[in-house]
């Protein structure tokens, strides 16, 4: 016998709604630093890369790579540009010469910076207009969405050796 969507479990039927201001909610999100990428003629992944960079000066490429889920081919385009247009450096570990660890240039902080700050206001902005207690929501909404196996991982990025204020 054949269910219709409206008599399977809730868990069952699809949640366009929410699919849907997801996706509206992340275009909007990346749409602001698109626009500043474009000048540069950036996208994306380098967005992605700079950031994470950014975040975790010393980071390694197998790191990275983990981060961002993505094959070595897709970041080797991607991490040439930064490099040479002077946003990123690379320097060999202390301890292995052979390891490659990437750090943010000063060039490289400045757009990590004017980007996070575009996005901040808008996070701002969405946070005030859904009232007291959203940001704890929505963080928990956010980490909930989170793979369970990923969570440790993205949690130490995230929260990783930074005070509650700076996580903020």
């Amino acid at each position: 016998m054949n269910r219709t969507e409206s008599d399977a479990p809730a868990t069952e039927r699809p949640q366009y709604e929410l699919i849907e201001l997801l996706f509206f909610a992340y275009r909007d999100f990346v749409g602001d630093p698109d626009r500043i990428l474009a000048a540069y003629g950036f996208g994306r992944a380098h967005h992605r890369v700079l950031h994470f960079v950014h975040r975790n000066p010393g980071l390694t490429i197998a790191a990275l790579l983990d981060i961002l889920k993505i094959t070595k081919q897709s970041l080797n385009r991607v991490l040439k540009e930064l490099l040479e247009q002077g946003f990123v450096e690379q320097r060999a570990g202390v301890n292995d010469r052979r390891q490659r660890l990437l750090y943010p240039t000063a060039r490289g902080r400045a757009l990590a910076d004017d980007m996070a700050r575009l996005q901040t206001r808008r996070i701002a902005r969405a946070l005030e207009e859904a009232g007291p207690g959203s940001r704890e929501a929505a963080a928990r909404f956010l980490e909930a969405m989170i793979e369970p196996a990923e969570r440790p991982s993205a949690d130490r990025l995230v929260h990783g050796g930074r005070d509650e204020d700076e996580a903020q």
